[in-house]
C-alpha cells in the first residue's frame, strides 16, 4: 500500500520534473518535504517495484524514427520464451502477453520502415513465428496519468 505522500509524489511526477539544477530539490519544497525524503522515498518505490522508471521521454517521431504495433501467436509452452527473446531487442519498447489467438504484441522503434522489416525478419527467424506488424500512421495518445488520491 502507498501512503498518502508516496501516492502525491508519484502524482506530481506524472507532471515531470522540474527543469533546474537540483529538481529533486525544487520537487521537495513544492511537497514540504526535504531533497533526502523524496530520494528516499523515490529509492523505496523503485526497490518495491512501483516505480518502474524515472526519465526522458524523448518524442522518436521528432528524432526522425518511425514506429510500428507488431504481433505474433507463439506455441502457448513457447509464449514467455518468445516474448522474451523479443522483449530483449533495443529497438523493442512494449512487449506484452496477450489472451488472444495473437498472444504476443510489442512496439518496435527504428530509422525507417526498411529497418523494421529487416528487424521483423530478424525476430521472426529467432523465433519462429510469423510476425504481422501495423506500421504508425497518426499519433493521437502517448501518455496516461494515474490518479493515487483517495
Amino acid at each position: 500500500m502507498l501512503t498518502t505522500l508516496e501516492r502525491h509524489l508519484l502524482e506530481r511526477l506524472q507532471e515531470g520534473l522540474p527543469l533546474e539544477p537540483r529538481p529533486f530539490a525544487a520537487l521537495a519544497r513544492e511537497l514540504g518535504l526535504k531533497e533526502n525524503q523524496v530520494l528516499e522515498m523515490l529509492r523505496s518505490l523503485k526497490e518495491k517495484g512501483i516505480l518502474r522508471h524515472l526519465g526522458a521521454s524523448p518524442d522518436s517521431r521528432r528524432l526522425g524514427f518511425v514506429t510500428t504495433l507488431a504481433a505474433t501467436a507463439a506455441p502457448p509452452e513457447r509464449a514467455e520464451e518468445v516474448a522474451r527473446k523479443i522483449a530483449a531487442r533495443p529497438e523493442v519498447t512494449h512487449c506484452y502477453l496477450r489472451r488472444h489467438h495473437m498472444n504476443i504484441w510489442f512496439t518496435l522503434v527504428a530509422r525507417d520502415f526498411e529497418e523494421i522489416e529487416n528487424i521483423i525478419r530478424d525476430i521472426s527467424s529467432e523465433t519462429g513465428t510469423t510476425i504481422k506488424h501495423f506500421p504508425a500512421r497518426k499519433l493521437f495518445k502517448l501518455r496516461a496519468t494515474f490518479k493515487l488520491q483517495k
